[in-house]
């Protein structure tokens, strides 16, 4: 245990990383944010690591900031919530640049910066009774350092919405907006069923992938994104991994990586 999370790998090298403040509805304050993104980093950094997943104990998968730290912040001066503010943005920048594959496994409600969290991971499951809410504009404040995220995930559209009017969605508007991917009673067997894709796929090659998408969501198709990509393709191709999983697909075997 360890500031509010714990995190276990497992043989298959897959880290389950589990918020562990079930009284507080997994809430977190300062101290929470500057461990989980140390954490979170350093499973990022791990050769052999393959997917992250990031769960929660108890009845809540995070009710955002903890209202303990919002009374602290609320006798910050300007600065001081600079500060405080860019340490949660940290947070999410490092769970969004992951270079691991990442899933969000749900298991109720899920408001203000929890949302931010699930946004900013590769992938989505939740339980049928999960519900979210950007609850911020209740509190007078904004969802300002999540919005990048959230905003992406769901679309502006949606977003003007449901940051404007504080209101809660249930899972199956979650998934409409494309926040949520799977919603399924059992979230174990949801989350086994990606894990299962992602570990068939080339490491290198789904840190590549991720890295890629960055790079094309950011900018125009003009010619230096064009350049981009195929310096890309081809710099992946003569890699030992690239190698390998076209001479296993040659030689209809399974690559090295998927043989275990």
């Amino acid at each position: 245990m360890n500031a509010g999370f714990h995190t276990k790998i497992d043989e298959r090298q897959v880290a389950t990383l589990t918020l562990a403040r079930a009284e507080l509805h997994n809430a977190f304050d300062d101290a929470l944010i500057v461990a989980l993104t140390a954490e979170i980093a350093r499973l990022g950094a791990m050769p052999e690591l393959r997917a992250i997943v990031l769960a929660a104990e108890g009845k809540s998968f995070s009710a955002g900031a903890d209202l303990n730290w919002m009374k602290r912040m609320a006798a910050y001066d300007e600065a001081a919530n600079l500060k405080d503010a860019a340490a949660l943005a940290e947070l999410m920048r490092v769970l969004d640049t992951c270079p691991k594959p990442t899933i969000a496994c749900v298991q109720g409600p899920a408001y203000g910066g929890g949302v931010g969290l699930v946004a900013c991971c590769d992938m989505a499951v939740c339980v049928p009774s999960a519900s979210f809410c950007l609850s911020e504009v209740k509190l007078g404040i904004i969802p300002a350092v999540i919005s990048p995220y959230v905003v992406r995930a769901i679309g502006p559209r949606a977003a003007r919405r449901y940051f404007l009017t504080a209101e809660v969605f249930d899972a199956a508007e979650a998934q409409r907006l494309g926040l949520i991917h799977v919603i399924d009673e059992n979230l174990q067997a949801a989350v086994e069923a990606l894990l299962v894709k992602l570990r068939a796929a080339g490491p290198v090659a789904v840190a590549e992938t991720k890295a890629l998408i960055a790079r094309v969501e950011s900018g125009p198709v003009d010619e230096a994104m064009i350049a981009d990509t195929a310096a890309r393709i081809a710099r992946i191709r003569v890699s030992p991994e690239g190698r390998e999983g076209i001479g296993a697909f040659l030689a209809k075997r399974k690559p090295g990586w998927a043989s275990s």
